[in-house]
């Protein structure tokens, strides 16, 4: 995750600020007082509320939507604070709990009847990092309008950890659980209200996002109703089962760790009454707690989305869900990078005990002592203890002076929790009829430490315009790629002709099982059977391994 959030802090470092007449935009009875990139030629507004300030009541709630600003001006110039996380080296005058803003870029002289398309982003980082400062997607909108599609980044915050994603019983019971994917959902409400004023089309929104946001945008796709917030979506490395869905109450003791870690909650708190204090803790508490809480997880990915009953966002695996057609039939990009497991391994892993534990974790709780011990010994037949078999791919016998087993472990997480996932999602909505093109990014990572192989979030640099490597080969890679996305979300078609010359991107079909393999010294159309065989063990049966 460090590696990711790094790679955000780089697009961020990216923003080019020349300041000219200051743009404006008439909001209700508010102005909008937003800047001029005048070096792009392209117009900012930012840290506009969508929702209100989740504080004290409204602390572990859904979030109430932002219905209009205080009449007058609004200093729409800057980002607003990130929501409240740790371990990713922002000071705490950086963050705060009235963090749900959104923000825009579009390109100088729009309009409110341009009706330009629009790009709707969601930042990753585990559920517990990321912003949505770290992403500038200037050079997007700079190369969407030279090829004369222009379209409209949008970005939003939404809270992390135990505020975004709490855990436990008493969670559940209150309907208090998955609240970083509600608002998402209210971020998108408030762009189907006013995109128009800003110049967008409120019908030409398409979803984009990577890793947990990318997640986040996946679980939604399990709802038609998604249709009247969007009309397409870009996943990059992230689905709905890439992180396995239990029920909240599995998390009741990271829950309580976290209420533990209050100190004004500690002694009084009891299991299934905590939420009552914790709305009359102050933020300060509350980030401490987060902090503690993290090191003393008792669950692999402790604040992530839950099972959330018939009626919520999650009412079931969604393995189970694609199979009675319970999905949105709407158009989307998919892909994946090479190497997805090398960045969630530790590489102190020196055994086959290890991998056998982690996996045999994930294991429903209702299957049997048979089933697992069936299907584990199956999982290390399929990936056995050889290193020119492991991940990072393509790489030999190298082992980058560590155990074997990091190798071999990566393969398999980055095929049960990334491949395997993206695989199952295309297939099945290419079966129904939905238009699809699904992508494998192989782009080699030449100034990052080779042990990471082509990792998890290398291709969004590539996306946004500044590859780490600055070869002729890779730029023009990252020119091509923008293009892709540019031309899908401004035509629902990665090949729409305009812009830089580019290999036919060809639709994934039932008949035409084929991926986009993006990689400059081979930039060519391959068959998605890598792996044929390991991926369909995750596949054959995914309720086993809670997808």
């Amino acid at each position: 995750m460090l590696i990711f959030l790094s790679l955000l802090a780089s697009l961020a470092s990216q923003f080019v600020s020349g300041v000219n007449a200051a743009p404006t935009i008439q909001l209700g009875k508010t102005t909008l007082v937003g800047r001029e990139i005048a070096s792009v030629q392209q117009e900012f507004f930012g840290n506009i509320p969508y929702a209100e300030p989740p504080l004290a009541n409204l602390r572990f709630n859904a979030p109430v939507p932002k219905l209009s600003l205080n009449p007058g001006t609004f200093n729409a110039t800057q980002y607003g604070p990130a929501c409240l996380q740790v371990a990713t080296g922002l000071a705490p005058n950086q963050m705060s709990e009235d963090c749900l803003t959104i923000n825009f870029i579009r390109p100088s002289g729009t309009s409110a009847n341009s009706k330009l398309p629009v790009m709707f982003w969601t930042y990753g980082g585990g559920f517990v990092g990321g912003q949505s400062s770290t992403a500038n997607a200037s050079l997007i909108v700079a190369q969407s309008v030279a090829r004369g599609t222009p379209i409209i980044f949008v970005s939003f915050n939404y809270r992390l950890g135990p505020l975004g994603f709490p855990q436990g019983q008493e969670a559940a019971n209150r309907g208090s659980v998955n609240l970083g994917i509600k608002d998402q959902i209210a971020a998108l409400e408030w762009v189907q209200l006013h995109i128009e004023t800003f110049g967008g089309d409120k019908d030409k929104v398409t979803l984009f996002g990577q890793s947990a946001g990318s997640i986040m945008m996946s679980i939604l796709f399990l709802h038609s109703w998604v249709g009247n917030l969007a009309r397409a979506a870009i996943f990059e490395s992230g689905y709905q089962g890439t992180v396995p869905l239990f029920p909240p109450s599995r998390g009741e003791v990271d829950w309580q760790n976290f209420v533990g870690g209050v100190p004004s909650c500690a002694a009084t708190s009891k299991p299934g009454s905590t939420f009552g204090c914790l709305a009359e803790a102050n933020t300060t508490e509350i980030l401490q707690a987060f902090a503690l809480a993290s090191t003393e997880t008792v669950n692999v990915n402790a604040w992530s989305p839950v099972l959330d009953g018939p009626l919520g966002l999650i009412p079931a695996l969604p393995s189970v869900l694609f199979k009675l057609g319970l999905f949105a039939r709407l158009p989307f990009i998919a892909g994946t990078v090479l190497d997805e497991g090398t960045t969630f391994v530790p590489q102190t892993v020196n055994s086959t005990q290890e991998l056998a534990v982690a996996f045999g974790s994930l294991f429903s709780p209702s299957s049997s002592p048979t089933t697992l011990q069936s299907s584990l010994e199956t999982l290390l037949q399929l990936y056995p203890d050889d290193p020119a078999l492991g991940s990072p791919f393509d790489t030999g016998n190298e082992t980058f002076g560590l155990s074997s087993a990091f190798k071999r472990a990566s393969a398999v997480v980055g095929d049960s929790d990334f491949q395997s996932q993206r695989r199952l999602w295309i297939e099945t909505a290419s079966k129904a009829g939905v238009k699809t093109f699904g992508y494998l990014f192989t782009e080699p990572q030449p100034t990052s430490p080779p042990v990471l192989g082509v990792f998890h979030a290398s291709e969004l640099l590539y996306v946004y315009g500044k590859p780490s490597d600055t070869s002729t080969q890779s730029e023009q890679l990252s020119r091509i790629m923008t293009d892709y996305w540019v031309s899908f979300v401004a035509s629902l078609t990665p090949n729409d002709g305009l812009g830089v010359p580019r290999p036919e991107w060809t639709q994934f079909t039932p008949q035409n099982n084929a991926l986009i393999q993006l990689n400059g010294a081979n930039l060519t159309m391959i068959p998605d059977t890598y792996r044929a065989e390991q991926i369909a063990f995750f596949n054959s049966n995914p309720t086993i391994w809670r997808r």
